[in-house]
């Protein structure tokens, strides 16, 4: 108190600007001032001016000494709160205050004289009816002027020393409680505490300990005040100052300082009242202070998450009886408070709406018309921020407070006009942060309010907001700066907002904004955004100058994808597309050339740039695909914008006439006269795939390499990868892209969190060394998270833009390729193009599985044109040599396409997934260098169409076929040259892949062993111990691993492989495959794989449970090759000798057939007339195994003699007019194909007969009558009858066979004769209809037709040259009967047998067969070899020979 006695003044003084009309009062020197304040203002303007300045501080020694009024010494401190504003001017002026350099002027005397006002007023609350005592005037103005020099000096002081300036600041809150202390001080004392809440952490809750004990409490009533004291009825609190004191002088410095404290505070770390409707003296302080309490109340908002606990604190509240006792207010959490009043429509919501409900016309006015105007924007901002931060915040809560309290958006909808004031904000141009908010709001509520779009078109505003969303993008895409922070651009809003909210219900903002009919259907809208001007104009003008790239690159990219998500929408698509293949807008093809080549910007000189560029290029080529896939081609505008695209994608034809250049593109020309002049250029599609052609950047977390101090790097690495720090909170976010990206500020944070909490020795003023290594390793990390951020963006764009042009590429191929020609060509520069990419270096394991596919589907497509029809024909005449030389890729391509497949397979980057898609591209590579026709048309045919086509002329089919086999031979040696490798890989993944791996792996064995020459690769695997390999897990397999799940039936996939692989052997190598596999032992191990009951019975029920048909089909997957395997190792029976009793051949298969004599006795039992492909198949080896082998067996105890004899019973004894199969209903491609497999059959048990006859001296009788087939009589032999029967029924077919074959050929030659009609018929009658669309012109029809006929023609001829050897086969047993001169007929009851040395007493059964022999043999001798196609010198003889002793018997 003496320290401030000297500044006192006689008389009251007000604390406002009148005061300076009485400065003139007697006694003050306002030279002197006025001096002081010309100094300051020097100093303010020009604080450059301070640095090394000593005649300055001589000054200021000369001017602090003997101040005698308080006016004086304001001006003092003012000068030195001036001069303190920098970092040097705050040390000075803290060391001339803190020192002895003025006699009563320091810092000493502030805050004793702070001490000394406390004492007197806890003296006079300690006296029994004693009144406060007045704050002297003077002195509160002295004060306020120290505070301002203390709050200068700590705001601006060095960082590290300030830290130990003040160590005692509790003076500074000893006054805040005091009735008598005046408001302006209390403001001072608080906003100078606040600068002190960022020196240290240690102060920040020095600050929140003394603000709890001595300022005023924020509550009334019956709560808990300060100490746990109750308070009285009526206390001086926070809300009592605000109404009684404030109000009246309508001044508010307490309160504005006390929530800018409590800001301060919160925003360090993580109930204030609202504006009450009270006078105001100046009303931009009204403003202020509604500012300053939104800005608490969005700190509260933004700055506290959440936790579960929290929620489980209010839900247990919220149970309790309604009589309970109100929480304390330290039990009440602030954000879930103010939560609660939004949810729930009260005070603080109904206020904030009143900011905001005069609407943004009204804001616009007093912004531009009231003082308080900057105030009022700033709160209408805040206002918009908070309903943000709740509508991010409520639906969580909303689901655990239902039914007191709704989401935001329910709350709103009770009054439309509140929806309709926040969206209209978008108008106000003046603050670019009031649209963002209102376009988040927009975004928000269309999301969740499905009527929004009828209540804006009920609400009238709906052509307003149009507009005002279409200038704000306009007038953002006018920008010259770029906005760092793409959230806060608007333009980018506005195109997500477009986006998102496409799919959604009709009609929906999308909708609105861009002008769609919302009057009728979606779908049918005419858009004219010529006549409208709505977003959809802005975009297309966007999109149509592309300017400013730096500046617009997110709208040009966004304008892209936005167009493309509404091609992609079944309800916006047909209008979308409609308009952009509109001539007047040349949409497709502008762009590709003005975005789609374009160069591509450098990385070191604008990065966001390239990235941006690509992403553009790639939402372009995902747009023209859609174009070129949904586009209706019955209309001309999108016919010809498809022609276009396809011209520019893949190049033109420029034929030259003269000196004029016409320019045509690439559809399909049936007139070649100008092929000779046709040049194809580089075309776009491949530049397009050498604009991603470069080396992705790198975005690996290789810490080691940024921080050297490894104690450090480990702390680093538990941030980055710790899965907790990805979460909501974490350190990564998600992007308007969809990329994971580390956030920088949370990186920051969660840095020096980490590292002061592991080293919090680090706060110590004494380690300055080691807290800069800290700061210099955090600014490390920052700098390369900044560059990850950047090339992980880089290398999505990059794999966005791959994957368009995929999809361009593989639909332009899957469905518009057919109208271009040489297509051919254009396969192979992409194909090759891919496999060129994935090969090399730079090209990324993610990049060359997206290759892969592409190159999977034109080798799919190359290879569907070569085999379904080619096209390029130059007439309509096709012939046969058409069809076998039709053109294909040269053997040189072939062979670049091969070499470079297999540089791919062997990169150095890679992944089984990957080779996966790779080996099967490699064997849909060796499926196209097939021959077409070879597998299902025999040579004979051919070579007969061919002599035809050649007028008789002699042409070698080999000569046809010469570089069929020079391109099998080239493909041989190109993996021979790279076999080490290559075998190495496959066999690697073969044996330690997954299950599709090894399958795969073990098909692509399989085709290498299909093109081996000279048993290399069969010597290779054998020296490589695989095929032991194979053989070991065949013999491992289990049908129990893993029951009826996935990966037992992938396993079962792999047996399935295995076997098919044995079988290739076998097949390739002839005997001396099999040999090889026998003498590997795989009988036994095939006989110890125990596949699905292989060992049991295979008869299932007809109602079949799920898991049995599974088991079902697992014995068809393995069953059947088993069989195959077993029955190609038969073929090494044939080289035994008959007589050799230990040939271990014969015995090891009958040991087979016997150990899994149930299966082989369940087949046998099939019926055959209802058997499909696959049984029928299993039927055929099972009789094929056991006509080799098991006449070696004597022993009868199984019963397969009795099988075998049945089923002959049954198939020979079938009519000549009775189908063998009831095969009606049947298809005739099924028909031809069932009848070839009973045929074999009958072939196979023929043989078994023959073998009987020829080797064990069976002698068939005559006759017999023919028991059903499930007979218990023990054996029931054919008979010679019998055999007549089959040979009537063969000798049918053959010359139906014979007549169907000669009728095909005949049509074949005269095929381009036939009128459509009649290739129609071909058509039908080979049920291809499904080649053919109606569009397809007559050489489509015709080729088709030729194909199939060729195709029925060689299944004839298949039958044929199985039907005459089973007639030798017949002949020759009824030959061998009639020759055994010695044999004599004996009757014996029923059982008529050829006997040895007897007395034949049966001529009249011999006269009969012969009978039935000779006529059938009649028609034998008129086959023709012309219509047969096969040479029957031989097999006449053997009929002359028949017939001559069939005739001498019959006479006898």
């Amino acid at each position: 108190m003496i320290t401030l006695n000297t500044y006192r003044m006689a008389g009251d003084f007000v604390h406002d600007s009148s005061m300076q009309g009485e400065q003139a009062a007697e006694g003050v020197p306002l030279p002197f001032v006025s001096l002081l304040e010309f100094v300051s203002e020097i100093y303010q303007k020009e604080p450059e001016l301070l640095s090394g300045n000593d005649v300055l501080w001589t000054f200021v020694n000369f001017a602090g000494e003997d101040h005698t009024n308080f006016q004086t010494l304001v001006a003092f401190l003012n000068m030195l709160s001036t001069l303190a504003s920098s970092q040097e001017g705050a040390s000075k002026v803290y060391e001339l205050l803190q020192g002895k350099a003025f006699r009563s002027i320091g810092w000493s005397t502030l805050f004793n004289c702070l001490s000394i006002y406390d004492e007197k007023y806890k003296q006079s609350l300690q006296t029994a009816g004693a009144m406060l005592p007045e704050f002297q005037e003077g002195d509160a103005k002295a004060l306020v002027a120290y505070l301002n020099v203390l709050q200068k000096v700590v705001q601006n002081g060095n960082p590290i020393e300030r830290k130990n300036w003040f160590p005692d600041i509790e003076p500074l809150f000893k006054l805040l409680s005091y009735e008598n202390v005046p408001t302006y001080l209390k403001g001072a004392l608080r906003n100078t505490i606040a600068t002190f809440v960022r020196v240290s952490p240690v102060l920040k809750d020095t600050i929140w300990t003394f603000l709890e004990q001595y300022d005023l409490p924020v509550v009334v009533g019956s709560q808990v005040g300060i100490s746990g004291q109750p308070m009285a009825a009526q206390v001086y609190d926070m809300q009592f100052e605000l109404n009684e004191i404030e109000a009246r002088r309508e001044q508010y410095p307490s309160t504005i300082s006390f929530l800018n404290l409590l800001n301060a505070l919160i925003a360090e770390e993580k109930d204030v009242s609202d504006r009450g409707r009270r006078a105001y003296a100046d009303p931009s302080e009204k403003w202020q202070l509604v500012v300053a309490c939104l800005q608490h109340f969005h700190m509260i908002l933004r700055m506290y998450d959440i936790q579960e606990q929290d929620l489980d604190s209010v839900i247990d509240r919220s149970q309790l009886s309604a009589v309970t006792q109100p929480s304390s207010l330290q039990m009440q959490l602030p954000i879930l408070e103010l939560l609660k009043d939004f949810m729930s429509g009260k005070t603080v919501f109904r206020n904030i709406m009143s900011i905001l409900m005069p609407g943004v016309n009204t804001i616009i006015a007093e912004r531009n018309s009231q003082v308080y105007g900057p105030l009022l924007e700033k709160a209408v901002q805040l206002s918009l921020e908070i309903v943000i931060l709740v509508l991010e915040k409520d639906i969580l809560l909303a689901d655990f407070w239902r039914p007191l309290y709704q989401p935001l958006d329910v709350v709103l909808s009770q009054d439309h006009n509140q929806i309709v004031a926040l969206l209209e904000y978008v108008r106000y141009e003046f603050l670019p942060q009031i649209q963002q908010s209102s376009i988040k709001i927009m975004s928000i509520l269309s999301s969740r309010m499905v009527g929004l779009v009828q209540l804006l078109l009920k609400s009238n505003v709906a052509t307003s907001l149009v507009e005002d969303y279409a200038s704000c993008l306009e007038f953002r895409s006018q920008e010259c700066q770029v906005i760092e922070n793409s959230r806060d651009d608007p333009g980018i809003l506005i195109m997500q907002l477009l986006i998102d909210n496409v799919s959604r219900p009709a009609p929906n903002i999308t909708h609105l904004l861009l002008k769609f009919d919302l009057d009728t259907s979606i779908e049918r809208t005419l858009l004219q955004p010529k006549f409208h001007f709505s977003c959809l104009k802005v975009i297309l003008e966007i999109l149509e100058n592309l300017s400013k790239p730096d500046v617009n690159a997110w709208l040009h990219e966004f304008g892209f994808q936005l167009l493309y998500e509404l091609c992609l929408d079944p309800l916006t698509c047909g209008p979308t597309l409609d308009l952009l293949s509109n001539k007047k807008y040349h949409f497709f093809v502008k762009h590709l050339d003005s975005v789609g080549v374009a160069p591509l910007p450098k990385r070191n000189s604008n990065q966001a740039l390239r990235i941006s560029s690509l992403h553009q290029r790639a939402w372009l080529l995902k747009l023209l695909a859609v174009e070129l896939h949904a586009a209706y081609m019955s209309s001309p505008h999108h016919r010809e914008a498809c022609q276009s695209i396809l011209a520019h994608l893949f190049g033109q034809d420029v034929v030259e006439t003269g000196t004029d250049v016409i320019t045509q593109s690439l559809i399909l020309q049936n007139n070649k006269e100008h092929t000779a002049t046709r040049t194809i250029s580089k075309t776009k599609v491949s530049e397009l795939l050498e604009v991603v052609q470069f080396r992705s950047p790198d975005t690996t977390m290789n810490l080691s390499q940024i921080i050297s101090n490894m104690k450090y790097n480990l702390l680093v690495e538990d941030i980055l990868r710790n899965p907790s720090t990805s979460g909501k909170g974490g350190i990564y976010y998600y992007s308007e892209r969809g990329d994971r990206l580390i956030d920088l500020a949370s990186l920051r944070d969660k840095l020096w969190q980490k590292f002061n909490s592991v080293y919090p020795q680090l706060s110590n003023f004494g380690n300055e060394a080691e807290l800069n290594e800290v700061r210099e390793t955090i600014q490390q990390l920052l700098r390369w998270g900044w560059r990850y951020n950047k090339n992980l963006e880089e290398q999505a764009a990059q794999l966005h833009m791959l994957t368009g042009w995929s999809h361009i590429v593989e639909v332009s191929v899957s469905r518009r390729i057919s109208s271009l020609e040489n297509r051919s060509e254009i396969l192979y520069q992409i194909l090759d193009a891919c496999l060129g990419a994935s090969a090399s270096p730079d090209c990324s394991l993610k990049m060359a599985f997206i290759l892969s596919q592409v190159a999977l589907t034109c080798m799919a497509k190359l290879r569907d044109d070569r085999f379904l029809f080619p096209g390029g024909f130059s007439s309509d005449n096709i012939t046969c040599l058409d069809i076998i030389m039709v053109k294909q890729l040269s053997n040189g391509a072939c062979h670049s396409l091969l070499f470079k497949l297999i540089m791919t397979i062997l990169r150095n980057e890679s992944s089984e997934a990957l080779r996966r898609r790779q080996y099967a591209l490699l064997l849909s590579y060796f499926q196209y260098c097939q021959h077409m026709l070879v597998p299902n048309v025999p040579t004979s045919v051919l070579q007969q169409l061919l002599l035809d086509e050649q007028d008789g002329e002699e042409l070698d089919l080999q000569k046809i076929d010469k570089e069929q086999a020079e391109l099998a031979r080239a493909n041989f040696s190109v993996l021979r040259k790279e076999a080490q490798a290559i075998l190495d890989l496959v066999i690697k993944d073969a044996t330690h892949g997954s299950e599709p791996g090894k399958t795969i792996s073990l098909y692509v064995l399989d085709a290498v062993v299909c093109i081996d020459h000279q048993r290399y690769f069969l010597s290779q695997l054998q020296s490589r111990g695989f095929l032991r390999s194979c053989l070991m897990s065949i013999s491992s397999f289990s049908s129990a691993d893993g029951g009826h799940s996935l990966d037992s039936m992938q396993r079962a996939c792999t047996l399935e492989a295995e076997l098919a692989l044995l079988l290739r052997i076998c097949h390739k190598y002839g005997k001396s495959g099999a040999q090889v596999l026998f003498s590997m032992g795989a009988l036994e191990h095939i006989a110890s794989c125990r596949a699905v009951n292989l060992q049991g019975s295979l008869r299932v029920e007809t109602k079949l449970r799920r898991d049995v048909a599974v088991d079902v089909d697992k014995q068809r997957m393995i069953v059947t090759p088993v069989l195959r395997v077993v029955f190609s190792l038969t073929s090494l029976v044939d080289t035994s000798e008959f007589f050799e009793v230990k040939n271990k051949i014969v015995r090891e298969v009958i040991d087979f057939v016997k150990g899994h004599h149930l299966v082989f006795d369940h087949i046998l039992r099939e019926d055959v007339s209802g058997a499909d492909d696959l049984m029928m198949e299993q039927i055929n080896l099972v009789v094929g195994i056991l006509s080799k082998v098991w006449p070696y067996e004597e022993s009868g105890e199984y019963g397969f003699v009795q099988g075998l004899f049945s089923m002959m019973h049954i198939l020979f004894s079938c009519d000549s007019d009775r189908p063998f199969l009831s095969i009606s209903t049947r298809s005739p491609e099924n028909q031809r194909k069932s009848e070839l497999s009973v045929f074999q059959l009958c072939f196979s048990l023929s043989s078994y007969l023959y073998f009987l006859v020829t080797k064990k001296s069976l002698r068939l009788q005559v006759s017999d009558d023919s028991p059903e087939y499930h007979s218990p009589v023990s054996l029931q032999q054919p008979t010679l009858n019998l055999l007549c029967s089959l040979l009537n029924g063969v000798i049918n077919s053959l010359e139906r066979a014979a007549d169907e074959k000669s009728l095909l050929l005949n049509k074949i030659r005269d095929i381009n004769e036939l009128s459509r009609q009649e290739v129609d018929e071909v058509i039908n009658m080979c049920i291809r209809q499904d080649l053919v669309s109606a569009s397809d012109d007559i050489q489509k029809r015709r080729y088709i037709a030729m194909v199939e006929m060729c195709q029925v023609a060689g299944n004839r001829d298949q039958l044929i040259s199985l039907l005459l050897p089973l007639v030798e086969h017949v002949l020759n047993v009824i030959i061998i009967h009639f020759q055994d001169s010695s044999g004599v007929f004996n009757t014996n009851g029923s059982m008529k047998t050829i006997t040895y040395g007897a007395e034949p007493d049966s001529g009249q059964e011999i006269s009969l067969l012969c009978g039935k022999l000779i006529p059938l043999l009649e028609r034998l001798e008129l086959l023709s070899e012309e219509k047969v196609g096969h040479n029957l010198k031989v097999f006449r003889r053997s009929v002359a020979s028949l017939k001559e002793m069939a005739i001498q018997k019959f006479a006898g």
